[in-house]
């Protein structure tokens, strides 16, 4: 009788991507499937029919070192909680057998070997190798990444494409953003930072063991992102100093980022900031199957000496001082994760906040998380990980301090600033999501809002300083646009009744999102005399020649002092904004009618609303549209003039993508950016 032995195996790699919903990874060398389901191998057998009752089948699974070795049995029926493989008795083909192996719900991420061996009651055995990559499983009711609803599965998982939100919680900029999960190489590349990290160097079976865990994962990954503490991706930089590396706002998805990390055998790639830190480890986490979002925390408290204040101090013409290690970055960016906690109890499940940003050491390293979303708001400072840091981030007060040669003239309290808006990309919609009311109690009219546009605001700002004499407002007329003047109001009001002579000092400061400002660079004095109990308003402008110079990718600092001439008595009043950038138009030519495989068109429109002439480097691109980027030079272009570029792209894949375009300006260090979602329908 001839041997039995296993000529070949097929991994029915379309068949089980399909069920695994990993088909957009169908560009991987390894089949890519997901925990706590099965996926099916056929085997091509030869000598001889495979016969159940004589032959048997093992299957043995291989972690590293680790591994489970399985009888294949013809029952059905399998475990949450442990592997199997079985073969379906009723589609039983002799020659050409069918084997599925499930894995439990908690098995461990990552790139598996697989051994199958034939076994006849006489003769000798045969073996057969194949390789598998493991990732969670969010549809899996027993995993603890589930998530319950398809939308959020399609947003937080399969999406390859966001808007990061930044500027000031008055005026709101959407930043478009590829996660790039599906493009060549960055699955490979989110499952070797695992590898490279120094949980798996120092104990490669501890590190494979606890890899179970998203809670494990993903403080692994928030270590890994940055580089502080090891071979990590992105290395951070404030300076304002980019020669040496690629300045942070140019970035525009995750995909270079992660592949000139692996290409350089594992140098951090310069530089970062917050959004892009946030934004890479949310393509890691989508990548290893854990449900993830960019979250925006507008003026993010960073405390040092956790007293829950953050003092900011300014001179007695309203000039900000750099006098204290504490700080509030207009906006600051991390990503949430939705996993269960089992470490930590019933209440706590769903959404974690996890920062990659290197500012704080946590277990003696620099990450962040995960901390409960439910834990932060409910002040639960006793559990992990790093709930008070997180905590005053959104909930700390602010001490402004008016001061003059080493004197303190005024101090005010602020109890709502901080926190002023949290939000997120919405599901399924290029628009945001307010989820101020999931970190605290609501409190200031900003966070109120439900919805709001995705670019500007039309909600004006409102901030005020009192004394026992005078009280002043300063107040935005609107959000202000670049090419426009930035018209304000200050209203002050004598709440005496009698006579009062102030003198008024304004100023203005460029500053960026998480540092103090630079000089001055727009200021004005005067005297104003007020009857008793009367109220002025004073209407003021800054117009766009004074502030143009200074603003690129900026803020501002605004501020006005009012000083009592007759009893040196100050008050404050302060305002942090960011001026709305021009932006790019792409229009699709039959847009309903995309189709994957077929070239199409595109036209990005810009106009420039500048007071001076501009030009630049326009550059396209779109993850599943383009295959990497497209580089266009434009001319310089007169104020009001407007330019047209015609693209064509060819979708590689179906669903819904993202084309965006972005024009680095040459004379000012700001970009212009515009984006399109495309309906892409299968071929």
């Amino acid at each position: 009788m001839e041997d039995l032995v296993i000529q070949h195996v097929n991994p029915e790699k379309s068949e089980n991507l399909e069920r695994h919903r990993t088909e957009d990874f169908g560009g991987s060398k390894s089949l890519v499937v997901r925990r706590g389901a099965a996926f099916r191998i056929s085997v091509q057998l030869g000598g001889r029919p495979f016969n159940p009752k004589t032959d048997s089948l093992r299957v043995k699974v291989m972690l590293g070192r680790l591994y489970v070795t399985m009888p294949v049995t013809f029952a059905k029926k399998v475990s949450s909680s442990r592997w199997k493989a079985y073969i379906d008795p009723e589609c039983l083909d002799p020659q050409r057998p069918s084997i599925f192996i499930s894995s439990p719900a908690s098995a461990s991420v990552g790139c598996y070997r697989f051994q199958l061996c034939v076994a006849p009651r006489a003769g000798r055995q045969t073996r057969a190798f194949g390789r598998f990559t493991l990732l969670c499983n969010p549809w899996c009711p027993e995993d603890s990444v589930y998530i319950p609803f398809e939308d959020q599965r399609e947003e937080y998982v399969q999406n390859d494409s966001g808007l990061l939100f930044m500027g000031t919680a008055m005026n709101l900029v959407s930043r478009p953003w590829s996660f790039d999960q599906y493009e060549p190489g960055v699955l490979e590349t989110c499952l070797n930072l695992l590898q490279v990290s120094p949980q798996h160097q120092n104990n490669r079976r501890v590190d494979y063991l606890k890899r179970s865990s998203p809670v494990y994962i993903s403080r692994v990954v928030s270590a890994m992102i940055n580089c502080e503490d090891d071979r990590g991706v992105l290395q951070g930089n404030w300076s304002n100093d980019f020669k040496k590396g690629v300045n942070p706002s140019v970035w525009t998805g995750s995909g270079d980022i992660l592949q000139q990390w692996a290409q350089s055998g594992h140098s951090p790639v310069k530089y970062g900031q917050c959004w892009v830190f946030a934004a890479v480890m949310c393509t890691v986490m989508r990548v290893l199957g854990v449900p993830c979002r960019v979250v925006t925390n507008f003026n993010s408290a960073h405390d040092t000496n956790g007293n829950l204040v953050i003092e900011e101090y300014y001179s007695e013409k309203g000039e900000k001082l750099s006098h204290s290690k504490d700080s509030i970055w207009n906006f600051h960016v991390w990503v949430e994760c939705w996993m269960t906690r089992r470490d930590l109890g019933s209440g706590m499940d769903g959404w974690q906040v996890l920062d990659p940003t290197p500012q704080l050491r946590s277990g003696g390293v620099f990450c962040c998380g995960p901390s409960p979303v439910k834990a932060v708001k409910d002040r639960r400072i006793d559990l992990l990980y790093d709930v008070p840091f997180v905590y005053a981030e959104v909930n700390a007060d602010v001490h402004k301090i008016i001061m003059s040669r080493g004197r303190v003239l005024s101090l005010s309290r602020d109890t709502e600033n901080v926190g002023a808006f949290i939000c997120t990309k919405a599901v399924g919609f290029p628009r945001l999501q307010n989820i101020t009311g999931d970190y605290k109690s609501i409190k200031s009219p900003t966070s109120t809002l439900s919805s709001r546009s995705s670019t500007v605001s039309e909600v004006s700002t409102l901030s005020r300083g009192s004394s026992e004499g005078v009280l002043v407002f300063l107040t935005l007329d609107k959000a202000p646009v670049a090419g426009e003047p930035v018209r304000f109001t200050v209203t002050v009001k004598n709440k005496r009744r009698a006579a009062k002579s102030l003198k008024v000092h304004l100023n203005a400061q460029a500053k960026e999102y998480n540092n103090s400002p630079s000089d001055t660079f727009w200021e004005t004095h005067g005297i104003v005399q007020l009857a008793a109990m009367e109220v002025k308003v004073l209407p003021q402008q800054i117009l766009p020649a004074q502030y143009e110079d200074v603003v690129g990718d900026n803020l501002i600092n605004l501020a006005v002092v009012l000083e009592d001439m007759a009893t040196d008595e100050r008050v404050l009043a302060s305002e942090e904004f960011n001026i709305a950038a021009p932006q790019l138009s792409i229009q699709i030519a039959d847009e309903d009618s995309v189709v994957q495989n077929k070239e199409q068109t595109a036209l990005v429109t810009f106009t420039n609303t500048l007071s001076h002439m501009v030009g630049g480097v326009l550059t396209v691109a779109g993850a599943g549209l383009i295959q990497g980027k497209i580089h266009f030079r434009m001319l310089p272009l007169r104020p009001g003039g407007r330019v047209e570029q015609r693209i064509t792209f060819t979708p590689s894949m179906a669903g819904t993508k993202m084309l965006q375009a972005s024009m680095s300006l040459t004379k000012v260090s700001s970009t212009i950016r515009g984006f399109k979602m495309v309906f892409v329908h299968k071929a």
